[in-house]
This record gives structure tokens, sequence and C-alpha cells, in this order.
């Protein structure tokens, strides 16, 4: 293909859509990538980024829809792609947000996996090196190609990964977030990379969360929300302003209960001063006061569920941390998540699946995990158990064929309300909870508003950690803003709405720390 030609190159979708079962969650989307071109994807998570990148590499099937490639030839080929391997037979390669690497082969071997280069009987693992190295200096990497990959960094992964789309000979480069796991000398050699793969006509599809860098390297950049495409925009006439406006604008839903005021607005439960996360350099502090919940927004990647695991022992703080954790005014120190619940914290994880639920135990074995000593003495009261449980089942409405089932067999929805019910029944007065309604139908995601409505009433506190800014916005008294693991603003009142959220989330906007107010006399009232 000439170098005319390739800068010629169009790849086009044509009324995408997606389900997933009954639900449809792209609805319609048209999309012109041109080579030669970096174009930017934008939207809030559960924006509809991630699967529409899937879908044009070949991850994930189209319901309907048709993709189109030309070569500027004048003829234009309908492609269908069953699997990612005819995807990147066509010239559409993507790096992924999350490592698609095989851990115990080396660098070299992942860099040609699916693509290695063949000797006269068989593979020709010097040449292999050989190519490897020469795609390693030009990211600038030091990693040394025979090493195994189990053995790299994050970041390292990450180059390994970009490396192996050089080796592809992309016609079309699709990254997802690839700059989340860099450090910024390592985010600019990547910028260079992208420039050269721009100038040699190939097209680029850059999904960030970083406005500062969609600024920096995109042409065009297309704009999504809740699986909708809202316009594609030449990047010269958006600002950072622009951008984040475009990404907001939906209308809170009625799915969210009145949420009682807040009793006490002096009486602090927990406070969490000058606590520095590893790998950063500014603190974060916090206050959460009895009977209120206490949102947290951000972008992925920001810290908020980094933060929390370092106030709850799960994450060692930053050395020479001297920040303090202080419980009903007493300073405490959660070595593990068992101090913690023992003095009535609870976590609810984001990860239901992994840490939450022992999906191959039965239900009633998980609900009572945390709560042994109000059922056993030497031996557990299983007639008290029982009641228990047939207690939790009704109140959260958890739904199953059989009591019998093992955790794994029910529905992500009534797995969260088993999760929900088993940290309840140990009775914490503070709950923090990850991610509540991730992977959930709309109906059970208004059960779940409606509990964190009644535990607040009835004298609880919580801190909500969501992706989901209609869910923070919706439940929250006051909205804790997170940007490069660091808290940059608390909203209350009027100022906690999307566009302004999104603001803090990106970077525009920074209010001063608690500890800054309090040294300068100010405060954010």
């Amino acid at each position: 293909m000439s170098d005319e030609n390739t800068k010629s190159l169009t790849f086009s979708v044509k009324n995408l859509r997606k389900s997933f079962g009954p639900v449809e969650v792209l609805h319609g989307i048209d999309l012109t990538l041109r080579g030669g071109e970096v174009h930017a994807i934008l939207g809030e998570n559960g924006a509809g980024k991630s699967t529409l990148v899937k879908i044009l590499s070949g991850f994930e099937a189209l319901t309907e829809g048709e993709l189109h490639i030309s070569d500027g030839s004048g003829s234009s080929q309908r492609l269908t792609f069953w699997n990612n391997a005819i995807a990147e037979q066509a010239g559409v390669v993507l790096i992924h947000q999350e490592f698609n690497l095989a851990e115990q082969l080396t660098v070299a071997e992942n860099i040609f996996l699916g693509n290695e280069i063949n000797g006269r009987f068989f593979l020709d693992k010097k040449i292999m090196r050989i190519k490897a190295q020469e795609y390693l200096d030009v990211l600038r990497s030091d990693i040394d190609p025979d090493a195994s990959v189990d053995q790299l960094s994050v970041s390292a992964k990450q180059m390994v990964e970009i490396a192996k789309a050089q080796a592809k000979n992309a016609r079309v480069l699709v990254l997802d977030e690839p700059t989340a796991v860099l450090t910024q000398q390592e985010s600019q050699v990547l910028f260079e990379l992208i420039d050269r793969f721009r100038q040699d006509g190939v097209a680029i599809v850059f999904i960030s969360h970083k406005l500062d860098e969609i600024e920096q390297i995109a042409d065009v950049i297309t704009v999504l929300r809740d699986g909708e495409l809202v316009g594609s925009y030449s990047a010269a006439d958006l600002s950072k302003d622009d951008m984040a406006r475009l990404m907001v604008g939906r209308e809170l839903s009625s799915l969210f209960p009145e949420m009682p005021k807040v009793p006490d607005a002096s009486k602090v439960v927990l406070r969490v001063s000058d606590l520095l996360l590893q790998g950063n350099s500014e603190p974060s502090s916090f206050e959460l006061r009895k009977g209120e919940v206490l949102g947290f927004s951000g972008l992925v990647g920001s810290g908020r569920t980094a933060l929390m695991e370092t106030v709850l022992g799960l994450r060692k703080s930053a050395k020479g941390n001297t920040g303090s954790v202080e419980l009903r005014g007493e300073r405490v120190d959660f070595k593990q998540l068992s101090v913690a619940r023992s003095k009535g914290v609870a976590y609810l994880t984001k990860d239901r699946k992994g840490s939450g639920l022992l999906l191959e135990k039965g239900l009633v074995f998980n609900f009572s995990l945390f709560s042994l000593h109000k059922i056993s003495r030497l031996l557990i009261d299983t007639k008290q158990e029982d009641v228990a449980f047939k207690k939790a089942v009704e109140t959260f409405d958890i739904r199953m064929k059989d009591r019998s089932i093992v955790a794994g067999n029910l529905s992500g929805g009534n797995q969260q309300k088993l999760l929900l019910a088993k940290i309840l029944e140990a009775e914490p007065s503070v709950i923090i909870i990850d991610e509540p309604t991730r992977g959930i139908d709309i109906g059970t995601k208004s059960q779940i508003y409606h509990f964190i409505a009644e535990l607040v009433a009835s004298g609880h506190s919580l801190i909500l950690i969501s992706s989901d800014i209609t869910e923070v916005i919706g439940l929250s008294h006051r909205v804790a803003v997170m940007y490069h693991s660091q808290i940059s603003g608390v909203l209350e009142g009027d100022e906690i709405e999307e566009h302004e959220i999104m603001r803090y989330a990106t970077g525009l906007k920074n209010k001063p720390s608690h500890h800054d107010q309090l040294e300068s006399g100010t405060s954010n009232a």
C-alpha cells in the first residue's frame, strides 16, 4: 500500500448497535476513522466506550450495523469480525486497558505471539529477539526481551503491549486508557510513537479520561453518553471545558429515594487527616459525619479505592506518612480489615466475586461469615442462624430458586444484596461501599438506593464510591472528588452537579484541602 493510499484509509461504523440479552447498550453509533488522524473517544464511565472498542477490534460481536474499510483505491470492503484474530488480519489492533499477555512467556515471545517468525524448521527465536529489541528501542525502554513477563512492573507490561502493536503493522490502532499505568515520561514517549503512527497513515483511536492528553494529541473527538452518540467534533474547536460539558448532561433519575437530612453536621464519626498514598506527593483529608452519605467521585484510576483501602489497612500508606485516622474522636490504626470490623467499620468491596463472596459456598455460610460471634459460643446456633438468614432474605429481597444453592448461582444483583446483608449483619456503624450497583439491573439498583437511604435514616454513616455520577449525586449529602490520587474538592448543596464534579475530576478546578483551609483561616462553606 502506498503512503498516499495509507493516509486515505477510512474505517467506518454505521448504525452500530449492541445488546446484552434484552438490554441495548449501544444505540445506533456512526463513526468514521481516517488514516493519519488521532480520533479520541470521550464519555463518562459506563458511556459505552469499552464496548465500542471491543466491537471495533473483534472482541465483541455487533448486534446490528456495519463495519467498512477503504484504502483510498475507490473500493470499500465490508468487514465481519468473528474474533480479534480476524480483526488483526484486517489490520485493526487493540492495546488493552487490561493486559492481554502470556505471563509465563518472555517479552520477545509475547511481542510476536500469534505473529511468530519461522525459520527453516522451527521458530526463529533469535530473529524475534533482535526485532523485539528494535521495537523496545523505539520506545526508549530498557526492558530485557528475554525477561519473563510475570516479573515485569505494570508500566513495563504496558510498554510490551505497545511493542506488540508495532509488530502487527496496524492500519487501525485502538488504545484503551494506554497511559493509566505509565509515568509522565513514559506517556510522552507513547505520544511521540502515536505521532509516528499518525505520520505513517495509521488511523488511531484514543480513549482517555485525561482531558489534557486529549487536547495534546487528538485531531477529532467523539463523545458518547449512555450508549448514544452525542457528536463528533474537530479537536481544535473544543476546549477542555467544552469536553467536560459534552460528557455530562443527564437528569437525575426518579429511581432515587428522598435522602434524609444529616441530623448533626458537627458530629464527625470518621476523620482522615493528611493521609499520603503510595506514589503520591500530596496528602488527602476528609470527614464523615453521623447519618450522612459522603460520596467519592472521580474518573477510573483517580485513587478512590486506593484511598479507602489505605484507611482500612488493606494498603500501606506512603513511607514517612504522618497522617492519621480517627474513629469517634479516637486515633485508630486499622492494620487489617478484621480490626476495622471489630470497631464497627465495614467495607463492601467492588469485587463481590473475587473477595466479597465465596462463590462455591452456600448462601447461609456466606451470610453468617462476618457475624459468627452473634450465633455461636462453642457451636453455631443453627436455629438462630436460620432465623437471621430468613429475615435478611425478606429485608433485602434476595431471590433464589433454593436456599441450598451456592452463592455463585445467584444473579449479580442478588449476589450484591447477599453481600450487603452479610456486611450489615455484623452491625457496623460506618459502612464503606465501593461501586454498589456495578453490573446490576435497573430494578435492583433502585432497591439498593432505598437500602442506603434507610441505613442513614437509622443513624449509620456511609462512604459511597461510585463511577456513576448520577448515582453519587442522587445519594450523597456531600461529594469528595478525586484527581490523581488526591481529593481535588469537596462539594455540597447546589455545588453537587455533574458539570462541577467533572471539572474537579478532570483537574480543571481545585479547592484547597481542609488542612490548607485551617492554615489560611478560609472555608469552603
